[in-house]
């Protein structure tokens, strides 16, 4: 099973550390990650390998909220299927 991670917010050391942090824990491989700055704001967005995987994925879900918080940043996951959909025309 894969799926999107998005995490947008200001800019701020640690984010990239939170998020990896949250996935090495949960044995979550990252597949593909693309990050840029829009001036002072964050946007990344990763595809991860949720195969090997422990917990649940709303357990996972909760967990990247959670960091995002701490971080002041928004994080977003969504099963790959779902993602496709909606940004499918």
């Amino acid at each position: 099973m894969r799926a999107f991670i998005t995490v947008i917010g200001d800019d701020k050391i640690g984010i990239i550390h939170g998020v990896t942090s949250v996935l090495k824990k949960n044995r979550v491989n990252i597949l593909d990650i693309h990050q840029t700055l829009l001036q002072e704001y964050f946007a990344m967005m990763m595809l991860v390998d949720l195969k090997e995987m422990p917990i649940g994925f709303q357990e996972l879900k909760d967990d990247l909220v959670e960091v995002g918080k701490e971080l002041g940043v928004s994080i977003k996951l969504q099963h790959e299927d779902i993602f496709k959909a909606m940004h499918t025309i």
